[in-house]
Order: structure tokens, then C-alpha cells, then sequence
């Protein structure tokens, strides 16, 4: 890998459930159902781990972390952790990220604070790299009808 900058994008979708806690970008988020998956299923944290391998030409996050027992419910930080592992080894680093989690609810305003600061560690970042929005699916779809949640990543990664 000998180019100055590489961009990478990543998306995952995964369902509601009852009974599970919310993660959303490393936080937990106060709802009445969680997502469904192997691991927490944090749909932004999976869509940026997807970002940054796809950046690195290394496939996908279910490549490197397979639906097996080893990564059954673990931590969606964990996983970032290692893709950010993978960057260093690559001789990359964060140039910036920004990102969007497509949810009818909850309300997501007063945990984007957090979940930048969650990532920012993650990742060795600074802060000020890292973009966080949320949408709704205004009706339409699997997000609107409050069926799933999504999440949307593009990262930039500069070589080190």
C-alpha cells in the first residue's frame, strides 16, 4: 500500500428487537428495543469498521469476525479497536470520518456527543475528525416503518 490517502465506505442494517439493549456508536442509548445480531449489532460502529477495511482493501467486517461463538454479543468497540490495529499495521491513520445512523427513533441529539468522544478513542483520533449525524427514514422503508436501524460511513485514511 503506497498510496498518500485511500477512502473507504461502509453500510450496515441490522433489525429491532425487543428485549436487547441499543449500542450506537460504542453508547448505550435509552429505547424500547435494541438491534438484533451476533454481536451488539451497533449498526455505526459495523459501518465504520466496513469503511476503513474496504479503505485497506481488506474485505469486510464479517471476513475478520465471522458469525462464530468467539464474537458472539461482543462488544462492537472491541472489534473497531482491532480494525484500528489493522490501520496502524497498514501504516495508515485517520484522516477523517463522517458518518450518518438513519433511525425514526429515539431521539439521537443528546448521545452524538458521546459516541464521537467513544469513537475518537477507539481510533486514537482527534475529535474534530470525526462527523456524526442522524436521519429518519421519514416513513419510508425498514427504518421508517421502525422495523431497523442503518448506518452510512465514509472514512478518509492518510498514510502515516
Amino acid at each position: 500500500m503506497s498510496r498518500a490517502a485511500r477512502i473507504g465506505i461502509g453500510y450496515d442494517i441490522h433489525p429491532l428487537a425487543k428485549g436487547r439493549a441499543l449500542m450506537l456508536g460504542g453508547v448505550p442509548v435509552e429505547s424500547g428495543a435494541g438491534l438484533d445480531g451476533h454481536s451488539d449489532a451497533d449498526v455505526l460502529l459495523h459501518a465504520i469498521c466496513d469503511a476503513i477495511l474496504g479503505a485497506l482493501g481488506l474485505g469486510d467486517l464479517g471476513e475478520h469476525f465471522p458469525g462464530t461463538p468467539e464474537y458472539k454479543d461482543i462488544s462492537s468497540r472491541i472489534l473497531l479497536e482491532r480494525v484500528a490495529a489493522m490501520m496502524d499495521e497498514k501504516g495508515y491513520r485517520l484522516g477523517n470520518l463522517d458518518c450518518i445512523i438513519h433511525a425514526e427513533e429515539p431521539r439521537l441529539a443528546p448521545y452524538r456527543k458521546s459516541m464521537i468522544e467513544t469513537i475518537a478513542g477507539c481510533l486514537g483520533a482527534p475529535q474534530e475528525d470525526i462527523s456524526v449525524k442522524a436521519t429518519r427514514g421519514e416513513g419510508l422503508g425498514p427504518v421508517g416503518e421502525k422495523k431497523g436501524m442503518a448506518a452510512t460511513a465514509v472514512v478518509l485514511l492518510e498514510k502515516q
